[in-house]
């Protein structure tokens, strides 16, 4: 007599290769692909040198935030609006890769293969990271120019800020890129939004001087605190908006939520309508 046995399920293959080594190597394949364009890499330090140098020149001593040190020349007040500038655009333009690895087929493979979306994530957001937190700091070999002079303490927190404002900013890049597939239109996005994210951040200006409505919005502005970071440790006698710890945090909640925020777009099922 035949019987019939319950259909037992196979076990289920890994559907995962893991996190990090698909994470390093996107990582890896970042930092190879951006400085094989040297074009890309001298752009992106040298124009903003040259906007500090010929605007902090045009200020000149007309500005003043004060009467402490840094606070003399405009060249001195705008140089942590600079180098965030740097990271800034270092950030969303490295993003700019997701667009074109889909146009090249290569994101494409990257999703079908056993890899969590989560990886893919974390591999371009830590290479656009790496690589914008590495040009920003490199704009530091200019601070002895200006009269700054700090510890390794100093410098390691200096490094940290650089290190959380770069890492929200690509996460953001990342969650405006995934969704597009015209660099034009990633453009049209970056002039609209983020230019003003940056003016708004007390880079040109500092939030004392400015009417009232605009003083809201540069406190709601968390870029604000990535730039009030910087001149702290960068000029400590200077006037603040707020503590450094304070600056930090909000940084680091900023971080996480861009980060939250670019995981969420990269795992949206999209579904097309059949023609």
């Amino acid at each position: 007599m035949a019987t019939q046995t319950a259909a037992i399920p196979a076990p289920l293959a890994p559907t995962s290769s893991g996190i990090l080594l698909p994470a390093f190597t996107l990582w890896w394949r970042e930092l190879v692909r951006f400085y094989r364009q040297r074009s890309r890499v001298v752009g992106v330090i040298a124009s903003p040198i040259v906007f500090w140098a010929v605007l902090g020149s045009g200020f000149g001593t007309s500005f003043h935030s004060g009467n402490a040190a840094g606070q003399e020349h405009y060249l001195d007040y705008f140089y942590p609006g600079v180098l965030i500038m740097i990271v800034l655009f270092t950030s969303i333009f490295t993003m700019m890769s997701v667009i074109e690895d889909r146009k090249e087929g290569f994101l494409l493979s990257v999703m079908v293969a056993p890899v969590p979306r989560s990886a893919i994530v974390l591999g371009k957001v830590l290479g656009g990271t790496t690589l914008s937190a590495a040009q920003g700091l490199i704009f530091l070999i200019f601070a002895p120019l200006i009269g700054i002079h700090f510890g390794f303490g100093t410098f390691l927190l200096v490094v940290l800020v650089v290190f959380l404002v770069s890492f929200a900013l690509t996460a953001l890049g990342f969650a405006i890129a995934w969704p597009m597939d015209s660099t034009s239109a990633f453009h049209a996005i970056i002039n609209l939004f983020l230019i003003p994210l940056w003016l708004l951040s007390g880079a040109l200006f500092p939030l004392a001087g400015a009417s009232r409505w605009l003083r809201m919005l540069m406190r709601i502005n968390p870029l604000t605190y990535g730039v009030e970071g910087l001149r702290k440790l960068l000029f400590p006698l200077g006037p603040r908006v707020s503590p450094l710890s304070s600056s930090i945090a909000t940084l680091v909640l900023f971080s996480l939520f861009m980060f939250g925020l670019a995981f969420i777009i990269a795992n949206r099922r999209t579904t097309k309508p059949a023609a």
